[in-house]
């Protein structure tokens, strides 16, 4: 059976530069989670090979990299792989995640290639891939890469020193100038005037409601380098990047090292080795004091003062108070997110002054964007923005943006920049009446198992269904109980039911890159019913206990 290369976003692995063979950079993903030069070359000749799978015309590749200190040498790897395989290189240079995907389609590429581990160590890297209409992989093409990759290994393909420089050439170098920079910057100021139609501008009497400065946190990725003055001299709220303080990509900074629903007292966060919360300063409670953005700059979140220190507000109460704001219109929405979002965003509804349908999706950026995609374009009114989200606690916010090559059609894309400009409208404009009550929601991961026993339809599968329902029943009055699986989770075991007044959602899935397997359970308040921790504990434990 082939093992799959690609685990919930992408590849990713601890960079080894080593010059191993091919069977060798396979089997270290595997056992020891490195990726190399090797690999990367390999990846590049299969995306060539299978290029006739994914939608689009030509043979064009893009490829971009973020700051981390070996992205240059796996770029050149996988220029080569790809190019002895036909295809025809363009290299962005330094960027983030969305950029990549603006680039694909402006340059109406079949393939674009991120090289990035998102908010993963610095000394990590890995593998992003979009196709020409800017969608990530589906994990039945990842599952093609991952076999004509393991074919393709065992074959004798070398080349010598000459065609070795030749073939690491890209067709044409964008990465020594600022293009990238330039053409993000293009792209969210059409973004920006689409969204102060959606959403209203920022009126100078609301200014109030962000410190001043208001602290940019960009993980020491491609956005510190611009976006706090972009905030300064577009939005008219002073912004400080504070991020350039760090030693190195994701270390100490960024929203990578700072959890969806976390706390902190004013003490707590003087304390924090984290080189944004340290710097908080107390403010009016509800003042929005700080932003924060991961490593390769697809996702972000916000800091909150409170009356006793501050909080972070997560992806699931940005989508809210867009949602909530983008209503001036009277025109429904669609919102996507996914199993570990809070409960009350998708079943608390009748707050919004506009219908919303709820989409729940597995968890991953890339199925947010593939349960909107069909929803983008109003044929009533193609011009107008759609009124979509998808939102995941971590920060993916998942927006429309317009096609730079149609003036009718829409894409979809995670954009931690766009989160922050659209938050900074939304939060300006909501109604605070209508803004969500948060749930409650707990997830523990059994680790060190081994996923292979647990397919979420198994006798193992039903029999911890039988625990879980047992052990709740105990809890209240427990009904309407019902198991199901999602598109992108094929171990995902999904139970929804009522307990007593509660909407209650049970999630067990196996983790996509590590020997994990996680119990999710969510509640549609936060109302915390005694004992129902003991059942997230109990169901990680015997899960642990019956596949180690």
């Amino acid at each position: 059976m082939v093992t799959r290369l690609f685990g919930t976003d992408g590849i990713r692995g601890k960079v080894d530069t080593s010059l191993v063979t091919e069977e060798e950079a396979i089997e270290n993903l595997h056992s020891k989670r490195q990726i190399s030069p090797s690999l990367f070359r390999l990846l590049g000749e299969v995306l060539g090979r299978i290029h006739d799978l994914l939608p689009g015309q030509g043979r064009e590749v893009v490829i971009g990299w973020d700051q981390r200190p070996n992205n240059e040498l796996l770029a050149e790897y996988l220029t080569l792989g790809l190019q002895i395989s036909g295809m025809k290189v363009t290299h962005i240079g330094i960027c983030a995640t969305p950029t990549l995907h603006y680039a694909t389609l402006h340059q109406s590429a079949r393939i674009g290639c991120m090289i990035t581990a998102s908010h993963n160590p610095v000394s990590d890297s890995g593998l992003k891939v979009f196709n020409s209409d800017g969608y990530k992989t589906s994990p039945d093409i990842e599952d093609q890469i991952s076999e004509l990759a393991e074919n393709l290994a065992k074959e004798e393909r070398e080349i010598d020193s000459i065609e070795h420089r030749i073939l690491t050439t890209p067709s044409e170098d964008l990465s020594k100038s600022d293009w990238a920079k330039k053409h993000h910057i293009s792209i969210i100021n059409d973004r920006f005037e689409q969204f102060k139609n959606l959403f209203g501008g920022l009126k100078a009497n609301q200014k109030s409601k962000f410190s001043m400065p208001l602290l940019l946190d960009s993980s020491k990725g491609f956005a510190s380098e611009w976006l706090a003055s972009w905030i300064n001299e577009n939005i008219g709220i002073e912004c400080k990047e504070i991020s350039k303080q760090a030693a190195m990509l994701n270390h100490h900074c960024g929203a990578g090292e700072i959890s969806p629903t976390q706390t902190w007292t004013f003490e707590q966060a003087s304390q924090e080795n984290h080189i944004l919360i340290n710097q908080l300063v107390p403010a009016e409670p509800g003042t929005i004091v700080a932003a924060a953005l991961d490593g390769d700059g697809d996702r972000c979140l916000i800091i909150q003062a409170t009356s006793t220190g501050f909080k972070v507000v997560d992806g699931d109460e940005i989508a809210d108070l867009a949602v909530n704001a983008g209503t001036i219109s009277g025109q429904d929405w669609i919102l996507a997110a996914s199993i570990e979002s809070d409960l009350s965003l998708l079943s608390n509804l009748d707050r919004f002054p506009s219908k919303v349908r709820p989409i729940e999706t597995a968890v991953g950026d890339r199925w947010l964007s593939f349960a909107l995609c069909s929803h983008l374009l109003d044929s009533n009114n193609p011009d107008s923005l759609p009124r979509v989200i998808g939102v995941e606690d971590s920060g993916h916010i998942v927006l429309p943006s317009r096609h730079p090559q149609s003036d009718i059609n829409w894409t979809l894309v995670g954009d931690g920049a766009m989160t922050l400009v659209a938050f900074l409208l939304a939060f300006s404009n909501h109604d605070p009446k209508n803004s969500m009550n948060r749930g409650w929601k707990k997830r523990v991961s059994a680790q060190e198992v081994n996923r292979e026993l647990w397919d979420g339809n198994n006798s193992l599968a039903d029999e911890v269904e039988n625990i879980a329902k047992d052990k709740l029943g105990a809890l209240g009055n427990l009904k309407n109980w019902k198991r199901s699986g999602l598109d992108g989770e094929p171990n995902l075991m999904l139970i929804h039911a009522n307990l007593d007044s509660e909407v209650l959602s049970l999630g067990i899935r196996n983790s996509g890159t590590q020997a994990k397997i996680s119990v999710s359970l969510r509640l549609s308040s936060q109302i915390e019913i005694d004992g129902i921790n003991d059942v997230v504990e109990y169901l990680a434990a015997f899960l642990k206990s019956r596949m180690s």
